[in-house]
């Protein structure tokens, strides 16, 4: 039987935010240095939700050890991992390297400084609750459009993105992820009268 939300958070809910920094970031992290994506994962939670770091290591170690089995599969007992580049026998390897560095930036104290946003995760942290929506909103009336990939890069260059969609995405593609990934709820959001800065 799949798990309940509950045990899902319990097992997997800090290891799942880890992997969402992923989204459309390359997961090129070596023994040496974090990815971009791990190092914003590390700003975000340090300066957001600290005591979730630990956590995070303990169950990316946990998952890299003990990877879901075909009884487990079968049963629906797992946490999916989303396809973020990596062939399918690496996947153990980098789970390890990524409790590796945020161990290491537990142990160490070491935060990355505070930066301009460079995930998803990043700008939603750091922007009010109803800019979000509008810019999902935004996102979605543009997809509605139905244009074609060179209309959605040529869009966006009006926009003034200058740079272009990570791989594998196409600008449609990127669009349609990045408004996916504003809309839907954050655990950490806090949408009190105190956030309205």
């Amino acid at each position: 039987m799949p798990l309940s939300p509950f045990e899902h958070d319990r097992r997997h809910g800090e290891l799942d935010q880890v992997i969402r920094a992923y989204a459309g970031e390359p997961a090129d992290d070596t023994p040496d240095k974090p990815s971009q994506a791990l190092t914003a994962y590390l700003r975000h939670t340090w300066h957001t939700r600290p005591w979730a770091l630990a956590t995070a290591e303990t169950q990316l170690r946990e998952y890299a050890r003990n990877p879901p089995g075909r009884l487990r599969l079968r049963l629906g007992e797992f946490y999916v991992i989303p396809d973020v580049g990596l062939p399918e026998q690496d996947i153990q390897q980098w789970l390890s390297c990524l409790a590796d560095h945020i161990k290491r930036s537990v142990e160490t104290g070491a935060a990355p400084p505070p930066a301009t946003p460079v995930t998803v995760d990043d700008y939603a942290a750091g922007i009010h609750p109803q800019l979000v929506a509008r810019l999902v909103g935004e996102l979605r009336e543009l997809l509605a459009l139905d244009l074609d990939e060179s209309d959605h890069a040529l869009a966006v260059a009006e926009l003034g993105m200058e740079v272009d969609p990570p791989a594998p995405y196409s600008p449609g593609a990127w669009l349609t992820l990045v408004a996916e990934r504003l809309e839907s709820p954050r655990a950490d959001a806090d949408y009190g009268p105190d956030t309205a800065h």
